[in-house]
């Protein structure tokens, strides 16, 4: 699914064109894009129409929109999943709205917002809100509790990640992906984290000081802003922002997708190995791999 940067280009777009607009009319054209709600289409459309978006909010990779009712209550959210493939897309009025890949259509006050999904990954979702655990003066969609801050939330802290880190015996890239510890990065930006980091994926995190995690997780953070700098980053047709966009920071990749290319750092050529059944692309001089006895694969984590 899109990872930090690619999320928070579409909800800058969703808040300049969506907050303040009321839902008019909704129509879903697929039932697997409202298969999260309890009671699926016609549950989604009763909670949604004539609600209005009064922000635009996202933690991590997930994206939602808080809702106000007739009377001005905000307990509402439409939580949107883009999945692997999910675009968000802005339309006129009276443009079309039909599309081999629409899958929910919605009517705003003097406009069109549309869901589109090749993949049918992704969907809608109208959810409670409920207080944040992480920080009790907000509140968050139910669906996304259980989600830690992300790099650039005002209550992320990176030395009590680093400690949550330390007290895991398991890869550091694996903890990296893990949102309940921390949210946002996914295998692209955590592979460019540890490049930058000078970290094998496959070492654990209890054989790295506090300080080098915290590093890392700096790391992250700037390579994200980066990508953000260049709305994310777009390997094909399948991620754009709500314009139909998309974004440049697959130009300035360190090591994901650079397997057989030289390392910009050293001249080693980058590798690529299966971690997670994703692909890890890495430089064999700069990120060593661990010491001999350290690799013990650890449980998946849930």
């Amino acid at each position: 699914m899109p990872e930090l940067p690619e999320v928070e280009t579409v909800r800058l777009g969703v808040e300049k064109h969506v907050v303040g607009q009321t839902f008019t009319d909704v129509a879903v054209r697929h039932d697997r894009a409202v298969r999260r709600q309890t009671g699926g289409a016609p549950e989604l459309i009763g909670r949604l129409r004539g609600k209005t978006a009064v922000a635009a909010r996202r933690r991590g990779k997930y994206l939602w929109l808080d809702l106000a009712d007739a009377t001005g209550a905000v307990d509402e959210a439409l939580v949107i999943h883009l999945g692997m493939s999910g675009q968000l897309r802005i339309v006129d009025d009276d443009e079309s709205s039909d599309g081999k890949h629409l899958r929910i259509a919605a009517r705003l006050s003097d406009r069109g917002f549309l869901f589109v999904d090749q993949r049918t990954f992704g969907g809608w979702q109208v959810d409670d809100l409920v207080p944040d655990v992480h920080d009790t003066a907000r509140s968050v969609p139910s669906v996304v509790a259980h989600i830690a801050p992300d790099p650039f939330d005002e209550v992320y802290d990176a030395g009590l990640v680093a400690a949550v880190m330390r007290r895991k015996h398991t890869e550091v890239k694996r903890v990296l992906l893990d949102q309940t510890v921390v949210s946002g990065i996914g295998n692209i930006y955590a592979d460019e984290a540890l490049w930058r980091a000078r970290l094998r994926g496959t070492r654990l995190t209890d054989s790295i000081s506090r300080a080098k995690l915290v590093e890392l997780l700096q790391h992250a953070r700037d390579v994200m802003d980066a990508a953000l700098a260049v709305g994310g980053t777009s390997f094909d047709e399948l991620y754009v922002n709500v314009n139909g966009e998309s974004g440049y920071f697959a130009r300035a990749l360190n090591a994901y997708g650079r397997e057989g290319q030289p390392c910009y750092r050293c001249g080693s050529l980058l590798r690529r190995e299966s971690f997670m059944n994703r692909s890890s692309f890495y430089c064999p001089k700069c990120q060593r791999p661990p010491h001999r006895g350290t690799r013990s694969r650890a449980p998946s984590l849930a």
